[in-house]
Order: structure tokens, then C-alpha cells, then sequence
């Protein structure tokens, strides 16, 4: 790589930096002249490019797969194992999200994401290759502790170059990267799965992966490396790591459950692992939303819990209830992505005006608003067609408010301990998404069992929804720092 101004950053971190290590919390490149001064200068250029089109072929990658998956099980069989080519992938990024934390702080953030596309790409090759649904499901694994790598080496990787100024911007370029996956991407995996084959679903991205990592990579090697101020062991994390997947399954998995004791049994050991072992990977005071960072966290599960929980079921809504072909329903998911890029790219704009905790601030109820007057397309008399703007508000809510807990962790956060808490923030999306759906389905199919068809399981999941956004914004006042900062458990 050409000889970069940043190239030994790491050289100019004093012994008093080092002492105190809250001075890192903002470490960015220096600017040298007009042309460091945006994200596509010469100096942040491969950086920009890397992590956005990273970005895009993950975001295609899922929804790809989401895609194709009914000819996959066709053609390989085991479509009882359906379900676990999706969990397996899951469990997999919790587990990818909690170990590269604590490698970025050990180790930097070249490694780790090397590692972390090589078992993505690994992934890929095996679930393009594989013979049966269970080597499937086992490339998915693969995949998702590659893909889980991604979110915090991105999120540390614009904390350490950026300046404050041009954070909120660059989350709204990574917004933004979803929107042609979004848009074309089911589209075009259903092309190439029915008249080529669904393999080249996996196999055609291999190329992509190393473009896009070769690229990211001439930015993030210039980065500097900081010597982390807490040692806390990495079995430890991987452990935790392995009990929290374990409560989300079983969670998950009990409130599934036709029989009420394996329901409780299931659902009661699921909360008890996932609430041990989350406050264990994440900031001190996470669960109790204590004032900062830590309730950033927290509330980052809130808003995905609260979108998600209604977002998988939108479809199934304007499909099986208001009797909508299936391409008519996704303009309304179509909606709600352009929406929320539209959402992000305000909250860069107005980013000088006005604090992360403000955008969080408005972000939640127009959330709450959005999911609620979905409720209303469940009445016959209600011109369905509405459906596209409300959900498209909810959309809107989310590019206000979802980037804002990243923006104040890479604030407020000391350097040292980045990759730590920005893992505990993808974990907390993570597992706010997994919980959202996974227990709206339990309303849809305790609804469906009982004769009553998923129209009532969906009426109990807005309402689940729009409630979990309100207290996300009667706790956003939190995000607002106390005189004293937390440290990590």
C-alpha cells in the first residue's frame, strides 16, 4: 500500500494517552489538508469502498438465501431441517460477534477481519458444494461466525479514522448499501436459482468476497493499533459466547412448544441463560440501563426487537389476510428499506444540529407509530394499500434512530475497549431481532393451531411491538451521559 500520513499513528499515542486511556475515545486519522476532509478523499476512500460493498454482498448473501431456500430443500431434501439453515447462520454470528470483540482489542482490526471473511468465504464454497441439507447447515455455521466478524470491526474501524462529524454519514452510506440487495437481490436469486442452479447462489460470490475484502483492507491496515486496559480472558468470552446461543435456542425453540410445560420449562431456562450470559459480554449496567453507553446497548436490542417482531410478518399480513399476491407485499418491505436509508441520511444532515440521543429521542415513537397503525390493516374496511406509507414510517423511524446507539458508544467509549462494547451492541441487534421474531411466531402459531388463522398471532405482535418501542423511548433520557462512566463487567 502507498506510504499513508496515518501509516504510524500508532507512534504518536503518548505515555499519557496510554495512562488515560478515555483520551482515545475519538482516535481518528489526521487530516492533512482538504483532501482528508471527506469519505471518499484519496486517504478514506478504500476504507468507504471496502466496508459498503462488504456490506452489500452480506446483505445479498441473506437475503439470497431467504430467497432460494424452498428450491434448496427441494432439491436436497430434509425440509424438516429448513428452520436450522437460518438458526444455524444466527448461532454462528453470536458466536463470531462476541470472539472478534475481544480480538480487535487485542490484536487490531486487520486480523480479525481477515479471519473473518476467510470463514465467510469458507462458508460459501461448502454450502455452494454441499451434498445434503446438513453440510448446508453446516456451511451456514461457518458462515455466520465469518459474517458476525463484520458489524464490529466496521463499527471500531469508523471510530478509530473518522472524526465525529463524519460518523453519522458513513452509517448512512452502510445504510444505504442495503438498499440494492434489497430492491433486486430476492429478485435476482430467484433468476439464477430456476434457470441456472441455486449453487451459484453461494460459488458467484466467492470472487466478490475477495474483491471487496482486498479493497477494505487498504484502509483498515493503516489504522492504529491500541494496547487494550482490560485483560478479560478470551475461553471466558467463548464460553459465554456458547451459553447465550444456548438460551436463544432454547428460548426460541419453548415458545414454539404445543405442550404448555415444555413451553415453560424451555422458555424459563432460555431467559435465565441468555440474561446470564448477556450481562456478562456487555458494559456493566447494560440490563439496568444504566446512564451512557450502557443503555445504548440495551436499547439497541429494543428497536430491533420492536421492528422485527411485526417485519416478518408484514408480508404475511397483505399475503394470507388482505389477499395480496406475494411481489404486491414486498412493496411494502421495499418501502420500509428505501425509508429507512431516506431515515439515515436526515440523521447525517441534521447530525451537526442535533445529538444521538435526540435522533434516539424521535426515532422511537415514530417506530411505535408505524408498527401500531399496522394494526389498523387488519380491519377488512381498511384499504389495505395503507399499509405501504405506515410501514414505510417505521422504516423512517428506524434510519433516524438505529445508528444513534452506535454513534454514542464510538463517542463515549474509550478506545481500549471498542471491539468489546461494539460487539456487546451487535450482540444486543442480534439478539433483540432473534426474540422479536421468534416469539411473534409463537403468536402466529399458537393462532393458527387454535383455527383462528394468523391474523389474531399478528394483531398480539404489533401490539408486542409498538409497547417494546414506547419503552425504548420512555428510557432513550438514559442515553444521556452521568457524571461518571461504567466500566465493563
Amino acid at each position: 500500500m502507498p506510504d499513508s500520513p496515518a501509516a504510524d499513528v500508532s507512534s504518536e499515542i503518548s505515555a499519557e494517552e496510554l495512562i488515560h486511556p478515555e483520551s482515545l475515545s475519538s482516535v481518528h486519522l489526521p487530516a492533512h489538508g482538504v483532501e482528508s476532509d471527506g469519505l471518499w478523499s484519496p486517504t478514506r476512500r478504500p476504507l468507504t469502498l471496502g466496508l459498503v460493498l462488504t456490506i452489500t454482498l452480506v446483505a445479498a448473501e441473506a437475503l439470497a438465501v431467504s430467497t432460494a431456500m424452498p428450491i434448496v430443500a427441494r432439491d436436497l431434501g430434509g425440509l424438516e431441517l429448513y428452520g436450522l439453515v437460518f438458526s444455524a447462520f444466527l448461532i454462528g454470528s453470536l458466536l463470531g460477534i462476541v470472539v472478534v470483540g475481544g480480538l480487535i482489542d487485542r490484536r487490531g482490526l486487520v486480523l480479525p477481519f481477515v479471519i473473518g471473511l476467510i470463514l465467510f468465504a469458507i462458508g460459501l464454497a461448502i454450502g455452494g458444494l454441499a451434498p445434503s441439507m446438513q453440510v448446508l447447515i453446516g456451511a451456514r455455521f461457518i458462515q455466520g461466525i465469518g459474517g458476525g466478524a463484520i458489524p464490529p470491526i466496521a463499527y471500531v474501524a469508523i471510530g478509530r479514522s473518522l472524526p465525529e462529524r463524519l460518523r453519522p454519514r458513513m452509517f448512512a452510506m452502510l445504510s444505504t448499501a442495503w438498499i440494492l440487495p434489497g430492491i433486486l437481490g430476492p429478485a435476482l436469486a430467484g433468476i439464477v436459482a430456476q434457470v441456472f442452479h441455486w449453487r451459484l447462489i453461494f460459488l458467484g460470490l466467492l470472487p466478490l468476497i475477495v474483491v471487496s475484502g482486498t479493497i477494505a483492507l487498504r484502509g483498515l491496515r493503516p489504522l492504529p493499533r491500541i494496547p487494550p486496559s482490560s485483560d478479560i480472558p478470551a475461553l471466558r468470552r467463548l464460553v459465554d459466547a456458547v451459553v447465550l446461543a444456548i438460551g436463544v435456542a432454547l428460548l426460541t425453540g419453548g415458545l414454539t412448544s404445543q405442550e404448555p410445560a415444555t413451553l415453560a420449562a424451555l422458555s424459563l431456562a432460555g431467559v435465565a441463560l441468555t440474561l446470564f450470559a448477556f450481562q456478562r459480554l456487555t458494559p456493566a449496567g447494560t440490563l439496568t440501563a444504566r446512564r451512557g453507553y450502557p443503555t445504548a446497548v440495551l436499547l439497541r436490542g429494543f428497536l430491533t426487537f420492536a421492528f422485527f417482531c411485526v417485519d416478518v410478518y408484514v408480508a404475511l399480513l397483505l399475503v394470507e389476510i388482505r389477499g395480496w399476491s406475494a411481489a404486491e407485499a414486498g412493496i411494502a418491505l421495499t418501502a420500509a428499506t428505501l425509508s429507512w436509508t431516506s431515515g439515515s441520511w436526515v440523521q447525517a444532515r441534521l447530525s451537526a444540529r442535533f445529538r444521538p440521543e435526540q435522533f434516539a429521542l424521535v426515532g422511537f415513537p415514530v417506530v411505535a407509530i408505524g408498527i401500531g397503525l399496522l394494526g389498523l390493516v387488519l380491519v377488512p374496511s381498511v384499504p389495505a394499500v395503507l399499509a405501504i406509507p405506515i410501514f414505510a414510517l417505521a422504516g423512517f423511524g428506524m434510519g433516524l434512530a438505529y445508528s444513534q446507539f452506535a454513534l454514542i458508544v464510538l463517542r463515549d467509549v474509550p478506545a481500549v475497549i471498542q471491539g468489546t462494547v461494539t460487539s456487546g451492541l451487535t450482540l444486543s441487534d442480534v439478539i433483540g431481532t432473534a426474540l422479536g421474531t421468534g416469539i411473534s411466531a409463537a403468536f402466529v402459531s399458537n393462532a393458527v393451531r387454535e383455527g383462528a388463522g394468523p391474523g389474531p398471532g399478528i394483531g398480539l405482535a404489533i401490539a408486542m411491538g409498538t409497547a417494546v418501542a414506547v419503552l425504548g423511548f420512555v428510557l432513550a433520557p438514559r442515553l444521556r451521559r452521568s457524571g461518571s462512566e461504567p466500566s465493563l463487567g
